[in-house]
Protein backbone atom coordinates (compact mmCIF):
# COMPACT_ATOMS: atom_id res chain seq x y z
CA UNK A 1 0.00 0.00 0.00
CA UNK A 2 3.07 2.42 0.82
CA UNK A 3 4.25 1.87 -3.09
CA UNK A 4 0.64 2.66 -4.28
CA UNK A 5 0.62 6.12 -2.08
CA UNK A 6 3.53 7.03 -3.42
CA UNK A 7 2.12 7.77 -6.77
CA UNK A 8 -0.37 10.73 -5.32
CA UNK A 9 1.84 13.95 -4.88
CA UNK A 10 2.75 13.10 -8.93
CA UNK A 11 -0.46 13.11 -9.84
CA UNK A 12 -1.31 16.01 -8.12
CA UNK A 13 1.79 17.98 -9.34
CA UNK A 14 0.51 16.94 -12.66
CA UNK A 15 -2.75 18.71 -12.15
CA UNK A 16 -1.14 21.75 -10.89
CA UNK A 17 0.81 22.23 -13.89
CA UNK A 18 -2.11 21.14 -16.58
CA UNK A 19 -4.13 23.95 -14.58
CA UNK A 20 -1.76 26.24 -14.77
CA UNK A 21 -0.53 25.93 -18.22
CA UNK A 22 -4.35 25.69 -19.62
CA UNK A 23 -4.54 29.64 -18.64
CA UNK A 24 -1.33 30.58 -21.21
CA UNK A 25 -2.22 28.98 -24.37
CA UNK A 26 -4.95 29.24 -27.38
CA UNK A 27 -8.11 27.45 -27.47
CA UNK A 28 -7.14 25.39 -30.42
CA UNK A 29 -4.47 23.71 -28.04
CA UNK A 30 -6.65 23.29 -24.87
CA UNK A 31 -9.18 21.88 -27.15
CA UNK A 32 -6.51 19.61 -28.18
CA UNK A 33 -5.74 18.50 -24.98
CA UNK A 34 -8.90 17.76 -24.45
CA UNK A 35 -8.74 15.08 -26.93
CA UNK A 36 -5.27 14.09 -25.39
CA UNK A 37 -6.99 13.54 -22.00
CA UNK A 38 -9.48 11.19 -23.33
CA UNK A 39 -7.36 9.19 -25.62
CA UNK A 40 -5.23 8.84 -22.37
CA UNK A 41 -7.87 7.07 -20.34
CA UNK A 42 -8.87 4.78 -23.55
CA UNK A 43 -5.60 3.48 -24.00
CA UNK A 44 -5.06 2.97 -20.49
CA UNK A 45 -8.01 0.39 -20.37
CA UNK A 46 -6.28 -1.24 -23.40
CA UNK A 47 -3.18 -1.38 -21.40
CA UNK A 48 -4.78 -3.02 -18.40
CA UNK A 49 -7.11 -5.53 -20.57
CA UNK A 50 -3.91 -6.29 -23.40
CA UNK A 51 -0.63 -5.28 -21.25
CA UNK A 52 -1.61 -7.16 -18.45
CA UNK A 53 -4.80 -9.23 -18.73
CA UNK A 54 -3.45 -10.91 -22.20
CA UNK A 55 -7.28 -10.38 -23.57
CA UNK A 56 -7.46 -8.99 -27.21
CA UNK A 57 -10.36 -6.42 -27.61
CA UNK A 58 -11.12 -4.78 -30.81
CA UNK A 59 -13.98 -3.56 -29.95
CA UNK A 60 -13.30 -1.01 -26.84
CA UNK A 61 -14.70 1.68 -29.13
CA UNK A 62 -18.07 0.36 -29.02
CA UNK A 63 -17.56 0.27 -24.95
CA UNK A 64 -16.69 4.01 -25.36
CA UNK A 65 -19.87 4.39 -26.98
CA UNK A 66 -21.96 2.57 -24.46
CA UNK A 67 -20.51 4.98 -21.94
CA UNK A 68 -21.26 7.69 -24.05
CA UNK A 69 -24.88 6.91 -24.87
CA UNK A 70 -25.13 6.41 -21.09
CA UNK A 71 -23.99 9.76 -19.93
CA UNK A 72 -26.27 11.05 -22.89
CA UNK A 73 -29.76 9.45 -21.96
CA UNK A 74 -29.05 10.20 -18.35
CA UNK A 75 -28.39 13.99 -19.32
CA UNK A 76 -31.16 14.68 -21.88
CA UNK A 77 -33.96 12.28 -20.35
CA UNK A 78 -33.21 13.51 -16.63
CA UNK A 79 -31.05 16.32 -16.17
CA UNK A 80 -28.84 14.68 -13.78
CA UNK A 81 -26.03 16.09 -12.91
CA UNK A 82 -22.96 15.91 -15.11
CA UNK A 83 -20.51 14.39 -12.67
CA UNK A 84 -23.24 11.49 -11.97
CA UNK A 85 -23.71 10.99 -15.67
CA UNK A 86 -19.92 10.34 -15.62
CA UNK A 87 -20.78 8.06 -12.89
CA UNK A 88 -23.39 6.05 -14.88
CA UNK A 89 -21.10 5.76 -18.40
CA UNK A 90 -18.56 3.81 -16.45
CA UNK A 91 -21.08 1.62 -14.64
CA UNK A 92 -22.99 1.29 -17.73
CA UNK A 93 -20.10 0.20 -20.02
CA UNK A 94 -18.63 -1.72 -17.30
CA UNK A 95 -21.85 -3.35 -16.70
CA UNK A 96 -21.54 -4.35 -20.69
CA UNK A 97 -18.20 -5.52 -19.82
CA UNK A 98 -18.95 -8.07 -17.35
CA UNK A 99 -21.23 -9.30 -19.56
CA UNK A 100 -18.56 -9.81 -22.63
CA UNK A 101 -16.01 -10.72 -20.05
CA UNK A 102 -18.11 -13.72 -19.31
CA UNK A 103 -17.39 -14.73 -23.29
CA UNK A 104 -14.02 -13.47 -23.08
CA UNK A 105 -13.22 -15.72 -20.30
CA UNK A 106 -14.00 -18.81 -22.81
CA UNK A 107 -12.06 -17.37 -25.76
CA UNK A 108 -8.46 -16.40 -26.16
CA UNK A 109 -6.44 -15.07 -29.63
CA UNK A 110 -8.57 -14.42 -32.36
CA UNK A 111 -11.49 -16.20 -31.57
CA UNK A 112 -11.45 -13.16 -28.65
CA UNK A 113 -10.77 -10.43 -30.78
CA UNK A 114 -13.13 -11.61 -33.30
CA UNK A 115 -16.02 -11.37 -31.56
CA UNK A 116 -14.71 -7.80 -30.08
CA UNK A 117 -14.24 -6.75 -33.80
CA UNK A 118 -18.10 -8.05 -34.27
CA UNK A 119 -19.28 -5.91 -31.44
CA UNK A 120 -17.57 -3.19 -32.78
CA UNK A 121 -19.42 -2.95 -36.36
CA UNK A 122 -22.84 -4.19 -35.16
CA UNK A 123 -23.19 -1.67 -32.46
CA UNK A 124 -23.16 1.63 -34.64
CA UNK A 125 -26.39 0.21 -36.48
CA UNK A 126 -27.87 -1.26 -33.49
CA UNK A 127 -27.95 2.19 -31.96
CA UNK A 128 -29.87 3.64 -34.91
CA UNK A 129 -32.89 1.53 -34.48
CA UNK A 130 -33.97 3.01 -31.14
CA UNK A 131 -35.56 6.52 -30.94
CA UNK A 132 -33.74 7.70 -28.16
CA UNK A 133 -30.45 6.61 -29.35
CA UNK A 134 -30.86 6.93 -33.44
CA UNK A 135 -29.94 10.44 -33.94
CA UNK A 136 -27.54 11.21 -31.17
CA UNK A 137 -28.10 12.42 -27.35
CA UNK A 138 -26.73 16.08 -27.05
CA UNK A 139 -24.63 16.49 -23.99
CA UNK A 140 -24.97 19.98 -22.70
CA UNK A 141 -22.03 20.33 -20.16
CA UNK A 142 -21.83 24.25 -19.85
CA UNK A 143 -21.71 24.22 -16.41
CA UNK A 144 -18.48 26.36 -15.42
CA UNK A 145 -18.77 30.33 -14.56
CA UNK A 146 -19.73 32.13 -17.34
CA UNK A 147 -15.95 33.93 -17.79
CA UNK A 148 -14.70 30.57 -18.67
CA UNK A 149 -14.58 29.16 -22.62
CA UNK A 150 -16.09 25.74 -23.04
CA UNK A 151 -13.23 24.98 -23.90
CA UNK A 152 -10.71 25.43 -20.90
CA UNK A 153 -14.16 24.23 -19.04
CA UNK A 154 -14.06 20.71 -20.68
CA UNK A 155 -10.30 20.68 -20.48
CA UNK A 156 -10.44 20.68 -17.10
CA UNK A 157 -12.83 17.99 -16.53
CA UNK A 158 -11.26 15.59 -19.29
CA UNK A 159 -7.47 16.44 -17.32
CA UNK A 160 -9.11 16.15 -13.79
CA UNK A 161 -11.08 12.55 -14.80
CA UNK A 162 -7.72 11.04 -16.93
CA UNK A 163 -5.81 12.18 -13.76
CA UNK A 164 -7.73 10.53 -11.43
CA UNK A 165 -8.46 7.10 -13.96
CA UNK A 166 -4.61 6.82 -14.53
CA UNK A 167 -3.58 6.79 -10.56
CA UNK A 168 -6.64 4.08 -9.98
CA UNK A 169 -4.98 2.21 -12.79
CA UNK A 170 -1.77 2.31 -11.25
CA UNK A 171 -3.10 1.65 -7.72
CA UNK A 172 -4.61 -1.29 -9.70
CA UNK A 173 -1.91 -3.09 -11.42
CA UNK A 174 0.50 -2.71 -8.72
CA UNK A 175 -2.43 -4.53 -6.49
CA UNK A 176 -3.12 -8.48 -6.18
CA UNK A 177 -5.37 -7.72 -9.17
CA UNK A 178 -2.42 -6.63 -11.23
CA UNK A 179 0.05 -9.29 -10.71
CA UNK A 180 -2.90 -12.42 -10.65
CA UNK A 181 -3.77 -10.64 -14.53
CA UNK A 182 -0.02 -10.52 -15.26
CA UNK A 183 0.33 -14.23 -13.66
CA UNK A 184 -2.52 -15.71 -15.76
CA UNK A 185 -1.20 -13.97 -19.09
CA UNK A 186 2.38 -15.69 -17.87
CA UNK A 187 0.91 -19.00 -17.78
CA UNK A 188 -2.77 -20.10 -16.86
CA UNK A 189 -2.05 -23.21 -15.50
CA UNK A 190 0.99 -22.28 -13.18
CA UNK A 191 -1.58 -19.76 -12.40
CA UNK A 192 -4.42 -22.22 -11.58
CA UNK A 193 -2.09 -23.67 -9.48
CA UNK A 194 -1.25 -20.78 -7.41
CA UNK A 195 -4.55 -20.63 -6.54
CA UNK A 196 -5.79 -18.10 -9.29
CA UNK A 197 -9.14 -18.32 -10.58
CA UNK A 198 -7.88 -17.15 -13.60
CA UNK A 199 -11.90 -17.20 -16.01
CA UNK A 200 -12.86 -15.05 -12.64
CA UNK A 201 -9.49 -12.73 -13.60
CA UNK A 202 -10.63 -11.99 -17.02
CA UNK A 203 -14.00 -11.66 -16.17
CA UNK A 204 -12.85 -8.40 -13.76
CA UNK A 205 -9.91 -7.05 -16.14
CA UNK A 206 -12.62 -6.74 -18.88
CA UNK A 207 -15.30 -4.80 -16.58
CA UNK A 208 -12.52 -2.73 -15.38
CA UNK A 209 -11.62 -1.92 -18.74
CA UNK A 210 -15.04 -1.42 -20.01
CA UNK A 211 -15.90 1.14 -17.73
CA UNK A 212 -12.86 3.21 -17.82
CA UNK A 213 -13.26 3.09 -21.83
CA UNK A 214 -17.25 3.95 -21.04
CA UNK A 215 -15.43 7.30 -19.26
CA UNK A 216 -13.62 8.50 -22.15
CA UNK A 217 -16.64 7.64 -24.54
CA UNK A 218 -19.05 9.97 -22.30
CA UNK A 219 -15.70 13.06 -22.37
CA UNK A 220 -15.80 12.23 -26.51
CA UNK A 221 -19.19 12.69 -26.90
CA UNK A 222 -18.87 15.88 -24.65
CA UNK A 223 -16.59 17.61 -26.65
CA UNK A 224 -18.51 16.64 -29.72
CA UNK A 225 -22.19 18.03 -28.18
CA UNK A 226 -23.49 14.35 -28.19
CA UNK A 227 -23.01 10.75 -29.48
CA UNK A 228 -23.92 9.33 -32.66
CA UNK A 229 -22.55 6.47 -34.89
CA UNK A 230 -20.16 8.68 -36.88
CA UNK A 231 -18.72 9.42 -33.55
CA UNK A 232 -17.41 5.88 -32.89
CA UNK A 233 -16.69 4.30 -35.96
CA UNK A 234 -15.00 0.83 -36.40
CA UNK A 235 -11.46 2.84 -36.98
CA UNK A 236 -11.40 4.56 -33.38
CA UNK A 237 -10.90 0.64 -31.80
CA UNK A 238 -7.81 0.12 -34.48
CA UNK A 239 -6.74 3.93 -32.91
CA UNK A 240 -6.53 2.67 -29.82
CA UNK A 241 -4.75 -0.58 -30.08
CA UNK A 242 -2.13 1.68 -32.25
CA UNK A 243 -1.71 4.31 -29.45
CA UNK A 244 -1.14 1.46 -27.29
CA UNK A 245 1.26 -0.35 -28.76
CA UNK A 246 2.97 2.98 -29.75
CA UNK A 247 2.62 3.86 -25.52
CA UNK A 248 4.03 0.13 -24.62
CA UNK A 249 1.23 -2.75 -24.40
CA UNK A 250 2.96 -3.16 -20.88
CA UNK A 251 3.57 0.13 -20.33
CA UNK A 252 0.96 2.66 -18.36
CA UNK A 253 3.18 5.45 -17.84
CA UNK A 254 3.21 5.83 -22.55
CA UNK A 255 0.26 6.20 -22.90
CA UNK A 256 0.72 10.27 -23.04
CA UNK A 257 2.94 9.62 -26.08
CA UNK A 258 -0.11 7.05 -28.24
CA UNK A 259 -2.45 10.02 -27.18
CA UNK A 260 -0.22 12.61 -28.72
CA UNK A 261 0.74 10.60 -31.54
CA UNK A 262 -3.17 10.22 -32.10
CA UNK A 263 -4.34 13.90 -31.77
CA UNK A 264 -1.82 14.74 -34.21
CA UNK A 265 -2.13 12.61 -36.83
CA UNK A 266 -5.30 14.48 -38.19
CA UNK A 267 -3.40 17.32 -37.99
CA UNK A 268 -0.33 15.58 -40.39
CA UNK A 269 -2.93 14.26 -42.37
CA UNK A 270 -4.16 17.70 -43.66
CA UNK A 271 -0.73 18.83 -44.44
CA UNK A 272 0.62 15.80 -46.18
CA UNK A 273 -2.85 15.92 -48.54
CA UNK A 274 -2.29 19.88 -49.00
CA UNK A 275 1.53 19.42 -50.58
CA UNK A 276 0.34 16.41 -52.64
CA UNK A 277 -2.45 18.12 -53.62
CA UNK A 278 -5.27 15.28 -52.45
CA UNK A 279 -9.37 15.45 -52.98
CA UNK A 280 -11.42 15.45 -49.95
CA UNK A 281 -12.16 12.03 -49.97
CA UNK A 282 -7.95 11.10 -49.88
CA UNK A 283 -7.87 13.64 -46.89
CA UNK A 284 -10.43 11.78 -45.02
CA UNK A 285 -9.05 8.46 -45.79
CA UNK A 286 -5.51 9.21 -45.19
CA UNK A 287 -5.49 9.62 -41.24
CA UNK A 288 -6.59 5.59 -41.19
CA UNK A 289 -3.70 5.13 -43.82
CA UNK A 290 -1.16 6.28 -41.60
CA UNK A 291 -2.46 4.54 -38.06
CA UNK A 292 -2.28 1.50 -40.00
CA UNK A 293 1.08 2.16 -41.30
CA UNK A 294 2.02 3.22 -37.40
CA UNK A 295 0.89 -0.27 -35.94
CA UNK A 296 2.78 -2.14 -38.83
CA UNK A 297 5.86 0.12 -38.39
CA UNK A 298 5.77 -0.52 -34.74
CA UNK A 299 4.95 -4.30 -34.82
CA UNK A 300 7.77 -4.64 -37.36
CA UNK A 301 10.25 -2.56 -35.56
CA UNK A 302 9.33 -2.03 -31.65
CA UNK A 303 6.93 -5.11 -30.95
CA UNK A 304 6.79 -3.58 -27.31
CA UNK A 305 6.54 -0.42 -28.00
CA UNK A 306 9.31 2.28 -27.71
CA UNK A 307 9.42 3.16 -24.34
CA UNK A 308 9.36 -0.61 -23.33
CA UNK A 309 11.95 -0.88 -25.75
CA UNK A 310 13.78 1.95 -24.10
CA UNK A 311 13.64 0.56 -20.55
CA UNK A 312 14.73 -3.09 -22.02
CA UNK A 313 17.66 -1.22 -23.27
CA UNK A 314 18.68 0.53 -20.11
CA UNK A 315 18.13 -2.69 -18.25
CA UNK A 316 19.92 -4.98 -20.53
CA UNK A 317 23.22 -2.19 -20.68
CA UNK A 318 22.92 -2.06 -16.16
CA UNK A 319 23.22 -5.57 -16.07
CA UNK A 320 26.01 -5.88 -18.58
CA UNK A 321 27.77 -2.80 -16.53
CA UNK A 322 27.57 -4.76 -12.89
CA UNK A 323 28.96 -8.09 -14.91
CA UNK A 324 31.93 -6.38 -15.60
CA UNK A 325 32.21 -4.49 -12.58
CA UNK A 326 31.56 -7.90 -10.85
CA UNK A 327 34.30 -9.20 -13.00
CA UNK A 328 36.91 -6.50 -12.15
CA UNK A 329 36.53 -7.47 -8.14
Amino acid sequence: MKKQSTHLPLFVLGGVVLFIFSNFIEELRVSQGTEIAYFVIAISSIILLTGYSGQVSLGHGALMAVGAYAAAVLRNEFNAPFILCFIAAVLVAALSGALLGVAAARLSGPYLAGTTLALAIALPSLATQFSILGNGQPLDFLVGPDDLSNYKWQFWIAALAALISMWTIRNILNSSYGRAWKAGRGNEVAAELAGINTARSKVLAFTISAGIAGLAGALLAMTTGGPSPDAFPLAISFSLLTGAVLAGITTLGGVIIGAVVLVAIPDLADVVANRLGGSERVTDNLPGLIVSGLLILTVLFVPNGPVEQHRARKAKHEAAHKGSKKKKQ
